[in-house]
């Protein structure tokens, strides 16, 4: 399934950036014309995207040839060949902004991951992912999260049940909102996991009387408080900090005990890591 949404993701996008033709190389390169190229590194970070090439090439010309030096997770640094690419000059040209467009983002994600990560070396915590991605590419962002060393949160709306502040102010407050999802879990035979958003201390108690979920996330926490909640929680449901959490503060936060950590930042601010394709 993965493969079938990767292939239609790129005709979908060669087909937004082609339209009637790359009238471009068509004007001026002749179409049995053969060429290489190579996929230049400028800047130090993680590559992530590999894999999406090979696809593409294969989508645009079966007859483009990569020949990988680098494989995705890789620490590159400027000067560094990600890779050779033989093949139609016509062919080389039309892949080239797509293909870029995949692996600066996807590179920029894995990097920004493994920066992250990199604080928490040592410690238990997790680094999560969340929902704030780009529409239509999230299953790319998710997959250089996980290159770059991340874990991901969940998918969309289907695969995970999270309570936030709306869903809990709409269902009358955490009470009622567990027991109504316990009862539509039960109803409809679904076996999903749940996490509830606590807004405060207080909220946390709550949660621990009610019981029925499987993790709490410590929205907007001060340091001591996410500490203390740590604490008053004691293990008996896995914990999440989340909220406004950077590289200066993550690893204060991972130091309180919780099990994970979601930085939405990972995907929605971001810099992509510099790279382009040369002739050659």
């Amino acid at each position: 399934m993965e493969n079938r949404i990767l292939r239609e993701f790129i005709l979908k996008s060669l087909a937004e950036d082609l339209g009637d033709g790359d009238h471009s190389s068509l004007a001026c390169i002749p179409e049995e014309a053969d060429g290489k190229a190579k996929l230049l590194i400028k800047e130090k970070g993680i590559l992530a995207g590999i894999r999406v090439a090979k696809e593409l090439f294969s989508i645009v010309d079966k007859d483009l040839k990569p020949e990988v030096v680098l494989e995705d997770g890789t620490l590159v640094f400027p000067g560094n060949i990600a890779f050779f690419l033989t093949g139609r000059q016509q062919s080389i040209l039309k892949s080239e902004r797509l293909l870029l467009n995949i692996l600066q983002r996807m590179s920029g994600i894995a990097t920004s991951t493994h920066e992250y990560a990199t604080r928490l070396k040592g410690l238990n915590t997790k680094i999560l992912d969340t929902r704030k991605t780009t529409p239509g590419f999230r299953f790319l962002e998710k997959e250089a999260v996980r290159i770059g060393g991340g874990l991901n949160h969940r998918m969309g709306l289907f695969d995970m049940i999270i309570l936030k502040d709306n869903h809990i102010d709409y269902a009358g407050g955490i009470d009622k909102a567990i027991y109504k999802t316990r009862e539509y879990l039960k109803r409809n035979n679904l076996n999903l996991k749940v996490e509830i958003e606590a807004r405060s201390l207080e909220d946390v108690k709550t949660i621990l009387s009610a019981g029925g979920v499987d993790r709490i996330m410590l929205d907007n926490f001060s340091i001591e408080d996410t500490r203390m909640a740590v604490k008053e929680i004691s293990g008996r449901f896995e914990t999440e900090s989340s909220g406004g959490i950077d590289l200066s503060t993550i690893r204060s936060y991972a130091e309180c005990g919780v099990d994970f950590i979601s930085v939405g930042a990972l995907t929605h601010h971001l810099k992509s890591l510099d790279m382009s394709l040369k002739a050659f």
